[in-house]
């Protein structure tokens, strides 16, 4: 592993923890070289992964200023559950189960899926509560000729586990859409949204390995506690 990954990862861990808290200065380059002993282009090229990463803004005759990161990191590829984000990034959360309940897919959706608009589907509600605020508003609807039942402990948990470990389930790909919409009265009713007039929702259409689509998921969320982050690679032309 390269050295200024390593200092990198040092780094962004002190920064996680809060020994740099928001606001504060990192220590110069010449310093954290000395501290590491290492070159000052090593110590640039880690300063220039937390500024990527959003953990610092470099500011001209100041140095590194240490950003506020209690937005949670949220991928724009990937199929990751809820669970395993909270898992990877150690995100103390609530989640409550508010609706349960089979149903005829709703009206609107079945025309955007161009399903059977008779289809039944399991249809949960569930708020997921962040350092004591509803900032996510998850709608799932999962398809009931596929999946006969989500037992609410298990949709307080995580759908994906149940899915691939008790029902043999493959996930394998989804659609997902990003966008920036206005809050509406039922956002505003079960989320903390304070005086935040949108919300970023994130729609998903999720397919098994057979290509079946078996759910649909609505996530909502509150402006001020995520980032949406990808890694991406220019392709050359060769």
């Amino acid at each position: 592993m390269n050295k200024f990954f390593d200092i990198y990862m040092d780094l962004r861990k002190k920064i996680e923890h809060a020994e740099f808290e928001t606001g504060s200065l990192l220590p110069s380059e010449k310093t954290l070289s000395d501290h590491y002993k290492v070159s000052r282009e090593t110590i640039r090229k880690a300063l220039a992964l937390l500024l990527e990463g959003g953990y610092i803004q470099k500011k001209q005759g100041k140095g590194s200023i240490v950003l506020d990161i209690r937005r949670f990191n949220f991928p724009v590829s990937g199929l990751t559950s809820f669970k395993e984000l909270q898992d990877s990034q150690q995100i103390p959360n609530e989640t409550i189960v508010i609706k349960n309940k089979l149903e005829t897919i709703p009206e609107f959706l079945a025309e955007d899926l161009k399903v059977d608009p008779g289809r039944e589907v399991i249809s949960l509600i569930r708020l997921r509560k962040i350092a004591g605020e509803v900032v996510i508003m998850d709608k799932d609807y999962l398809f009931h000729d596929i999946i006969e039942q989500i037992p609410s402990e298990v949709a307080e948990n995580s759908i994906y586990a149940y899915l691939e470990n008790e029902l043999g389930l493959n996930i394998a790909y989804a659609k997902k859409e990003f966008v920036v919409e206005a809050a509406t009265r039922e956002d505003h009713k079960l989320m903390d949204l304070k005086d935040d007039t949108h919300v970023v929702v994130v729609k998903s259409e999720v397919y098994l390995e057979d290509t079946r689509l078996f759910q649909y998921t609505e996530s909502r969320h509150r402006l001020d506690r995520f980032r949406f982050v990808e890694f991406a690679r220019r392709k050359h032309s060769l």
